[in-house]
């Protein structure tokens, strides 16, 4: 249905009359009520975001309209002096030009804007003998068929009233012609198929109804069509369970055969050779070095020595029991163990190697700052830097008692709220040629003398190639001059205000995403 904007100014181009009955406004057969709100925004309402939209009104547009010629002025006092709502000036030129179809649509209007429904008149329809045109004779003739059938049917009527009258009299209580219990069969039968069966005509629902089932029917298309896109969520605890595996038949096998061992009904076993692991053979001086009758070693596959208690310092321990000499088959098929026949032949024995582990190379990036205090990035104030985003001088880190560390480790915060650490330092004694490779960035002061015992310095002190290899950066306050040295480097400049910390941010940020661009393209295999 046309919202009531569209039928006025639908109305209003093709200078259709429209009637002001009561407080009703009637277009056609479609009326709606003279207060009723518009779709189009007044001027000023609505824009800041926190204060409601307003719209005008249906009679404000056609007194609008009755008084076009009017100045604004003197439109504004009779519309007062009718307590009507004015149109204010800056819509009244956009207003005018869309109701009188100067322009398809106004940026005013509101689409999403609640509508008011319209009320639908009766539309009388005429009867022939109205027509004011229509022949006498064939007026006479019409009167005399209606009268006709209005006879007809009021003795269909009375005919259908006998009957039921007729019907009514011959009812007899239905506790004569049945019994209780089959009364009260039934009423229970009726009420089972109710809760089934029971579906309402679809005339008794009437047309709300009917909008409602469909809203239904088109709510379950797409909870279906959602629930078809779903997928199962697995976490930590889900992945652990194993849902359709069923652990007991090895578990009962193994109960089962330890069951046999202990009530001595053992039968055959396989043989495990894992007392017979191949030992590396020794060379003729490795067995010259070795003493002539070496000190006995644990060996956890060397166990039928200990066969007395003597052999194990008075212990009463039993080393043939358990699972020992038995594979794996044979324990969950419940085969019992076999003791395997000793090797006569000797057995040298194991000499274990040491392991040494490797060290684990770091991902970390390396940042490398002056040691002096002068310079504006130090130890002392770096952290509040790069991690919060925030210059704080060193001196007023030291008045509230910081104190300097040996490096410092700091947190890069990223957009999708991951953190990745970065190391600080401001001495290079200790880096080794792998920690070389991971420095990533310099903060330089100015003096070249900052880079002595550098690598890849040149042979008069000049850095340069330090700045191929690494990102340099100098921070300073953006009244002071830039040094000479930092101009004819290849160094970024950070310039800071001195009382304006609200700036802070976005140079910091923009270092970090000029820095994150050298390491994508010359540190790819640091973590970042």
């Amino acid at each position: 249905m046309a919202d009531v904007l569209s039928i006025l100014r639908q109305y209003n181009i093709n200078k259709k009359k429209i009637i002001e009955k009561d407080d009703q406004v009637l277009f056609g057969e479609f009326s709606w009520p003279k207060d009723a709100k518009t779709n189009y925004v007044i001027y000023g309402t609505g824009r800041d975001g926190v204060t409601p939209k307003e719209y005008y009104t249906l009679d404000s547009m056609l007194f609008l309209l009755k008084n076009v010629q009017l100045n604004h002025s003197l439109y504004v006092r009779r519309a007062a002096a009718e307590n009507i709502p004015v149109v204010r000036r800056p819509d009244r030129r956009d207003l005018l030009a869309y109701l009188n179809g100067e322009t398809a649509t106004s940026a005013s209007i509101d689409k999403s804007a609640p509508l008011d429904i319209a009320l639908q008149r009766p539309v009388q329809l005429k009867r022939p003998g109205d027509d004011i045109h229509t022949d006498p004779a064939k007026k006479v003739h019409i009167d005399k068929e209606f009268r006709l059938g209005k006879e007809k049917l009021a003795a269909k009527l009375e005919a259908r009233r006998e009957d039921a009258l007729v019907s009514i009299d011959n009812i007899r209580s239905l506790s004569d012609t049945m019994s209780v219990e089959k009364i009260a069969a039934i009423k229970a039968k009726r009420k089972a198929k109710k809760r089934t069966s029971v579906k309402p005509d679809e005339d008794d629902l009437g047309a709300t109804n009917l909008e409602q089932r469909s809203f239904i029917d088109a709510e379950v298309d797409v909870t279906r069509d959602i629930m078809s896109r779903e997928r199962l969520w697995k976490t930590r605890t889900s992945v652990l369970r194993s849902n359709g595996k069923v652990f007991s038949d090895n578990i009962f096998a193994i109960l089962q055969s330890v069951k046999l061992q202990e009530e001595g009904k053992s039968t055959s076993s396989s043989t495990h050779s894992s007392s017979t692991h191949h030992q590396p053979q020794q060379t003729p001086s490795q067995q010259a070095r070795r003493p002539a009758n070496p000190a006995q070693q644990y060996n956890r596959y060397d166990q039928e020595r200990f066969k007395t208690k003597d052999d194990t310092s008075g212990f009463d321990i039993d080393t043939m029991k358990t699972y020992h000499g038995m594979t794996l088959k044979s324990v969950t098929e419940g085969v019992a163990k076999k003791t395997p026949a000793p090797d006569p032949r000797p057995r040298p024995e194991i000499v274990a190697k040491p392991h040494t582990p490797q060290k684990r190379v770091s991902r970390t990036p390396i940042i490398i700052v002056p040691a002096g205090t002068t310079s504006m990035v130090t130890l002392y104030n770096v952290k509040d830097l790069l991690q919060d985003l925030r210059f704080v001088t060193t001196e007023d880190k030291k008045a509230k008692g910081a104190k300097k560390e040996n490096e410092v480790l700091i947190q890069r915060r990223k957009e999708d709220g991951s953190t990745v650490p970065y190391r600080v330092i401001d001495t290079i004694n200790k880096l080794t040629p792998q920690d070389w490779d991971r420095v990533v960035a310099v903060f330089v002061q100015g003096p070249a003398w900052q880079f002595k015992g550098w690598p890849w310095v040149l042979p008069d002190g000049s850095p340069v190639d330090i700045f191929a290899r690494i990102k340099a950066f100098h921070m300073k306050y953006d009244e002071l001059p830039l040094d000479k040295n930092i101009a004819n480097w290849n160094v970024q400049v950070m310039d800071i205000n001195r009382s304006r910390r609200h700036n802070d941010r976005a140079v910091l940020l923009k270092f970090w995403n000029s820095l994150e661009k050298y390491m994508v393209k010359n540190k790819g295999h640091l973590r970042f």
